[in-house]
């Protein structure tokens, strides 16, 4: 079983090592979500050329870690892509109150509260957005070539963007809800063409451009441009 080990003194903050005893090398993998490198080494090589290796590559996840978008906090004045239109999060303090509303308006997120910092209620109200969004989607294209969703679940997952199961079980990450509408629609699209076809085939990919709305621009944002999604809700308070 793999072990993942605690930051040490002597590697970088942004970096945390990982045992593998699947590992034939050491590897850096980016996490654009944390902002850290995890550098996966095999079960029994030392730490010693682990150190010796990370080293060697600092100047490399730096120059990584500094082509991040910028993070972008849930507070007052955000402006985010919410399923393709930009709304501004206006947040209005009223300490009578004894929970948060939120209101999506065409053009701003509309936050009424008592919490000095809301973000979390914010994050909490987009995920069921999110969810909503996506399960009414995933009901519609399903339809369209007579198959059953069985469920439809959203989490915040790093690295992969939807995922379909053999019984009909559909997941999606909820940062989707950022992405221009023919982005995410083809992330629908594509699962849900899974559940006709469990392989990545000329059928599979004739039906999921049938899905999509755009699958070209789709396909082609995901691919260029996901790794985006990753900056919105992250503290400002990161490595730089």
């Amino acid at each position: 079983m793999d072990m993942l080990l605690r930051r040490s003194d002597s590697f970088p903050p942004y970096v945390t090592l990982k045992r593998s005893k699947r590992a034939r090398r050491l590897a850096l993998r980016l996490d654009p979500k944390d902002r850290t490198f995890h550098l996966v080494v095999p079960a029994r090589m030392s730490l010693k050329k682990a150190e010796r290796f990370a080293e060697e590559h600092d100047s490399w996840m730096v120059d990584k870690l500094m082509e991040l978008p910028e993070p972008v906090p849930f507070e007052y004045g955000t402006v985010l892509p919410i399923l393709g239109k930009n709304r501004r999060i206006h947040i209005f303090y009223d300490k009578t109150l004894r929970k948060t509303f939120i209101d999506l308006k065409d053009k701003e997120l509309l936050v009424t509260t008592n919490k000095e910092d809301p973000s979390g209620r914010i994050e909490r109200h987009l995920k069921k957005l999110a969810k909503e969004e996506l399960h009414e989607l995933a009901i519609e294209k399903a339809a369209m070539i007579r198959k059953t969703v069985k469920t439809v679940s959203t989490r915040d997952t790093k690295s992969r963007w939807g995922s379909c199961s053999s019984d009909g079980n559909l997941s999606f990450s909820w940062r989707l809800l950022f992405a221009p509408y023919e982005a995410l629609d083809y992330v629908v699209a594509h699962e849900v063409a899974h559940l006709k076809y469990m392989d990545h085939s000329n059928n599979f990919w004739h039906l999921c451009r049938d899905l999509s709305e755009d699958f070209f621009e789709g396909e082609y944002w995901m691919r260029e441009h996901g790794h985006e999604l990753m900056r919105y809700g992250v503290s400002q308070d990161g490595l730089f």
